[in-house]
């Protein structure tokens, strides 16, 4: 084989890597094949195993080019790093802004995240295999580890007293999320109200915003 520059490699492989973003969102995750990237590619299968070796670690680079994309974590250090901010003024505008990016990529990204969360449930050990693999920080992962130490430490400048074990209460929170996420993406992907009732990011983010506060103790005079 003639000798081939890093960039036409990089370039066949992000054409690669584009072509199953493109099926995923036709179909669930779970069930894309590589047959189904061979022919959205439009490359041979011999060409696609020159630059992948299966299927799994094309969609660990898909996984971090979506994280690549889907990343709000210079929003959320903007956020937590203002120091004169309240506690209920941090908790309403970081909902906000989940609540905006879920709202901008219900049709794209998060319904392929949320695929791959059934694909966890179904098969863990293929989803820790394509997630050992990934480069780059999760806003979720990275959300948890920033967002706790400032609530802990609003709790004890302001002296709040939290309405329950405050790991439960995080616990809540991550449930919480995952359950709007959810609800959103049935309600905008698959044409599917639940119970009759279409769900919205933005006023699911903003009653679990005032949830929040509330079970921390604070005061919540509305959306600030």
């Amino acid at each position: 084989m003639p000798k081939v520059s890093e960039e036409y490699i990089q370039n066949k492989k992000n054409a690669i890597v584009q072509a199953a973003y493109r099926v995923c969102l036709r179909k669930p995750a779970q069930m894309v094949t590589m047959t189904d990237v061979i022919e959205e590619s439009g490359l041979s299968q011999g060409g696609i195993y020159r630059f992948y070796k299966d299927l799994d670690e094309i969609l660990c680079d898909m996984i971090t080019g979506m994280r690549s994309d889907y990343n709000i974590i210079d929003g959320i250090e903007e956020i937590i790093g203002d120091e004169d901010a309240s506690f209920e003024e941090v908790t309403h505008r970081i909902c906000g802004l989940l609540a905006d990016v879920m709202e901008e990529h219900l049709l794209d990204i998060q319904k392929i995240n949320f695929d791959l969360t059934v694909m966890a449930i179904n098969d863990p050990e293929r989803v820790a295999k394509i997630m050992g693999g990934l480069g780059g920080r999760g806003n979720m992962e990275y959300l948890a580890t920033a967002l706790v130490p400032r609530l802990e430490k609003a709790c004890r400048e302001r002296e709040l007293v939290p309405r329950g074990d405050p790991e439960e209460i995080f616990k809540f929170i991550s449930a919480s999320y995952a359950g709007i996420e959810m609800s959103c993406i049935v309600s905008a992907c698959y044409k599917n109200d639940i119970n009759g009732v279409y769900y919205s990011p933005k006023p699911l983010f903003d009653t679990l915003a005032t949830t929040i506060i509330t079970l921390f103790g604070g005061e919540d005079n509305g959306k600030q």
